[in-house]
């Protein structure tokens, strides 16, 4: 039998710490796998459930991105994609019930662990101007809320949809579609918070924003470079393509300013060997100051360029742009600097020079690490402009690879979910459904939280996400949120953004991946309808939900946009949003007519191993940018400032985190058990500011609107981090990031390079 709730919210802040681990996955991982799916699903369940994730005839994991590879094992899945099944698919619920024994005052006052551990939520919820109470409320009268809301503002621009990643390729679609026909491109997503440097970097210098690699150029490349990336924690099964990788000769550089047990030792729980021994993953691990990554490659640039024969001049002539104007930025690269920018020492660098000069095939991997500083678009720029060197794109084994954190994230975007749509996609949507769409851009997260702050928007509507959880400038964010005169979530789960609300909100329970969905179909007569996702590396297939929903309640995401579109929009639109509830087919043959690549999609998907998309930088060396080729760039090396006492500090999730859902308290491979308030200090560091290990401080940045933004109640833990440096879980560390503080270019928020100082806590 699956355990209950948790009753009492537990302590948070007074851990276990022992020393971090070298080694991720083995047994450790397998029987915590098995003990989190038992308590939320029971262990028949459990067996019936976990043999379904990413399987041909299954459910796409509703954790990471990761793809699947073309030989699947019977258990294709890691830990943290169990934990998020067992999430889903959790016994627990969350009824009327509930809602009538907890104000909202009081779940305000719990943790977002406690709040997401009660279980699935069963029916729609109403929370009525001036209550402290939300109620139970039919579907219909939820969808004339809405409606009233919508239809009472005094523009389209006034609403907000945001996305989470975990929404299909037909609700993304049909989601989008209902904003632009309403008249809005307000649709931020939580690719503005994540990965938007990325394909703001992308779009510019190879003309398309994503990555250029397939699962088996990894098995194929000599040199790996995995920078400000964790993958044991964010995406584990990287690890195993990782190991097979090295298995066919590649070697791997880590870039990072925490050592991560997987990158050093692997032991692959689905191979008995493999589990008990593991396989040493990094070759060479470059412990780098936090922001410094754009010098490393600036100064690796200059160092190929000085190098005979290193370049790859034919394909430079023959494929790029600008590279004169880089070289010479590059050859004025400093030894200097770059060693103050990144911590590291002359010989730690002239090592991985080595490596790339003997790499013909070379990736680079990267995730938040690179895309939260305010200067993370020149950073992949420069990650760019090394690969172009050697002809490192359009090759097999070679080419970038940004790793998406969250199942189907660039698929939402692929369907159009984007403040900022091209020119050619709102034509294409015209000429098919026959409305013209706006063409003035919309918000992205950190403008929509703007938006609401100064009364520019009122009406929020979330399809999946935390939003104020994950949001920067927590208090901002939430005092924004508390304006708005509707906001609306449509979840699985509980979270903080359900107690944080405008002067009425709205709780709408939808079916997750796990859930069969079962709507009329063409003929009226019921039928079993199937979505499709997009992984990290463009390949996209079919997701069958197996288990019954966890309410008779529920309503699946493309049933709820089309029944909101019919309500809000009315007779007026000419969109058959009654024909694509019932049937999403109906859905897929729209989106082959508008979105490139997607041509036959009904009948390419019916492929149980799915489709590529085209990707012209890695299949036909074209470079779809402005200037018809790939682009070099040479943006001012910059690296964040660190004044006398202070450090920077990073936000980062545990091990038992994905997102903003806590699966636990524990951080298994970091040594922490039993709290989430903690702050990770270099030894040295902490001497220096006479600040002890397991003493309690404050955590407080500065930034330069001179405003105090503290995060109270931490305890130091002595790690080996970068000199300088520092890290702390988010979402707690959320209150630290100011909302103006952004990547130039993509507008994400800073979250990696946080200047703060340590002040003894009041607490302690």
């Amino acid at each position: 039998m699956a355990s209950k709730p948790p009753k009492s919210d537990p302590v948070q802040d007074a851990p276990q710490v022992t020393d971090p681990k070298h080694a991720a996955a083995g047994l450790p991982a397998i029987g915590h796998t098995l003990r989190i799916a038992q308590q939320q699903m029971g262990v028949r369940r459990t067996a019936l459930t976990l043999l379904r994730v990413n399987q041909k005839d299954g459910f796409d994991c509703p954790g990471c991105a990761w793809p699947e590879p073309e030989h699947r094992h019977a258990a294709e899945f890691c830990e943290n994609g169990a934990k998020a099944v067992a999430e889903e698919a959790t016994l627990r619920r969350v009824t009327p019930e509930f809602f009538a024994a907890h104000t909202v005052t009081d779940l305000a006052g719990r943790s977002g662990y406690w709040l997401g551990q009660q279980g699935r939520l069963t029916h729609p919820m109403y929370l009525p101007e001036g209550a402290d109470r939300y109620e139970p409320v039919s579907w219909d009268r939820a969808f004339d809320i809405v409606a009233e809301e919508i239809k009472a503002l005094g523009s389209p621009d006034e609403a907000l949809f945001y996305t989470s990643g975990r929404t299909s390729n037909e609700a993304a679609f049909l989601y989008q579609l209902f904003a632009r026909e309403l008249g809005t491109n307000n649709l931020p997503d939580c690719s503005n918070m994540c990965h938007e440097s990325s394909g703001s970097a992308l779009s510019e210098t190879i003309g398309i924003g994503k990555g250029s690699v397939l699962l088996e150029d990894l098995y194929k490349a000599d040199l790996i470079i995995v920078a400000g990336q964790n993958p044991r924690t964010n995406h584990p099964r990287m690890l195993s393509a990782l190991e097979k990788a090295k298995a066919n000769g590649a070697r791997i550089i880590s870039v990072n300013p925490l050592p991560e047990a997987g990158l050093e030792r692997f032991k692959n729980p689905q191979n008995p060997q493999g589990m008990l021994k593991g396989a040493a993953l990094t070759d060479l691990f470059l412990q780098i100051r936090i922001g410094g990554d754009q010098a490393l490659f600036r100064l690796l640039n200059k160092l190929i360029l000085d190098t005979q024969g290193a370049v790859d001049e034919s394909f430079v002539r023959e494929h790029t742009h600008g590279y004169e104007e880089f070289v010479e930025a590059a050859r004025a690269a400093d030894w200097d600097e770059t060693l103050t920018a990144t911590g590291l020492t002359r010989a730690e660098i002239e090592k991985a020079l080595a490596m790339v000069l003997a790499s013909e095939r070379t990736i680079v991997c990267w995730a938040m690490g690179l895309t939260q500083h305010k200067h993370s678009v020149p950073t992949i720029r420069e990650v760019v402009n090394f690969l172009l060197l050697r002809g490192n794109i359009g090759r097999p084994g070679a080419g970038v690879c940004p790793v998406r954190g969250h199942s189907n994230v660039q698929g939402d975007r692929t369907m159009g979910i984007f403040e900022r749509p091209a020119p050619a996609f709102l034509d294409a949507l015209e000429k098919e459904f026959g409305f013209a769409p706006p063409r003035e851009h919309g918000y992205d997260v950190v403008q929509a939280i703007r938006a609401l702050r100064d009364g520019k928007a009122k009406v929020f509507f979330a399809m999946g996400g935390n939003f104020v959880a994950a949001s920067p400038d927590t208090e901002v964010t939430e005092a924004a949120m508390r304006r708005a005169r509707l906001t609306v979530h449509v979840s699985t789960k509980l979270n903080r953004s359900h107690v944080v609300t405008g002067a009425r909100a709205l709780i709408l329970p939808t079916l997750g991946r796990t859930e069969r969905d079962i709507q009329a179909g063409p003929n009226g007569k019921g039928a079993e309808q199937f979505v499709t996702v997009e992984d990290s590396m463009g390949m996209v297939h079919a997701s069958r939900g197996r288990l019954e929903p966890a309410s008779t309640h529920l309503l699946s995401e493309p049933a709820i946009v089309c029944r909101l579109a019919r309500r809000v929009l009315g007779e007026e639109s000419r969109t058959p949003w009654e024909e694509f509830e019932k049937d999403y087919a109906t859905v897929r043959d729209r989106i082959a007519r508008v979105i490139p690549g997607f041509e036959d999609f009904n009948a390419r998907v019916a492929d149980p191993a799915g489709f590529t998309l085209p990707h012209a930088p890695r299949d036909e060396r074209r470079f779809p940018t402005a200037t018809g080729k790939a682009n070099f760039t040479a943006a001012p090396v910059e690296f964040p400032a660190l004044p006398e006492g202070r450090l920077l500090l990073q936000t980062l999730r545990s091990h038992d985190q994905y997102n903003t859902t806590i699966y636990g308290l524990d951080d298994r491979y970091r040594g922490i058990k039993n709290g989430r308030r903690v702050v990770l200090v270099n030894p040295e560091d902490a001497r220096a500011l006479r600040i002890a290990d397991e003493s309690y401080v404050d955590l407080v940045s500065e930034w330069k609107d001179g405003v105090e933004r503290r995060a109270p109640g931490f305890r130091v833990v002595f790690y080996p981090t970068a000199r300088g440096c520092a890290a702390a879980y988010y979402p707690e560390t959320n209150v630290l990031v100011p909302l103006d503080a952004t990547a130039d270019t993509s507008n994400t928020p800073a979250s990696k390079s946080v200047v703060v100082r340590l002040e003894q806590s009041t607490t302690d």
